[in-house]
């Protein structure tokens, strides 16, 4: 309860008290971490997607498609711990809660009671290939100030995002030489 009604500590403070050390400037730390932060609120929604697409999953291929969740969503997750800590590691910090995650997502959200597989697959799909444009922009970020530390995890999770778009990608095909 204490935590709740506590006032907010001025960013001075939280920057004492969280502050990294890193040969990386104010400016650097700032923007990669805010860019991380961002993309951590994209993980984290599409993460849920996936999920949320598993858990609703029916049809004939029901099982393939499940299993093919399932197995995204964990590579998804497991994004999500690096990233953060590769924002305190430079000296930033990183989101805090769901409503932090809802003010900075990007991918959106789908609450419909009913989508069909192939809308499922599709949707993911093409919000797999928005995170590796996003995941690219970060990069850019990390170019700009020499963290290549930050932009070779990106480059490992660019080629993770690109496979699971071109699996969907396969998926969602129809006919042989139709493409989407």
């Amino acid at each position: 309860m204490e935590g709740k009604m506590s006032k907010s500590k001025p960013a001075k403070a939280t920057e004492q008290k969280l502050g990294t050390p890193t040969d990386l400037g104010a400016d650097a730390t700032r923007d990669i971490a805010a860019a991380l932060g961002g993309l951590l609120a994209d993980v984290f929604a599409l993460y849920l997607k996936t999920k949320n697409f598993h858990w609703h999953m029916s049809g004939p291929h029901f099982r393939d498609f499940h299993l093919l969740l399932d197995e995204q969503a964990s590579a998804i997750f497991a994004m999500t711990d690096p990233i953060a800590e590769r924002a305190r590691k430079i000296g930033g910090t990183t989101i805090r809660s769901i409503g932090h995650i809802a003010r900075q997502q990007r991918l959106l959200d789908n609450d419909a009671e009913y989508v069909d597989p192939e809308g499922m697959l599709a949707e993911l799909r093409d919000d797999n290939k928005q995170l590796t444009s996003i995941m690219r922009e970060v990069h850019n970020v990390c170019d700009e100030y020499g963290d290549v530390a930050t932009a070779s995890l990106l480059e490992n999770w660019i080629d993770e995002t690109e496979r699971r778009t071109w699996f969907l990608f396969e998926t969602t095909r129809s006919r042989v030489g139709q493409n989407r």
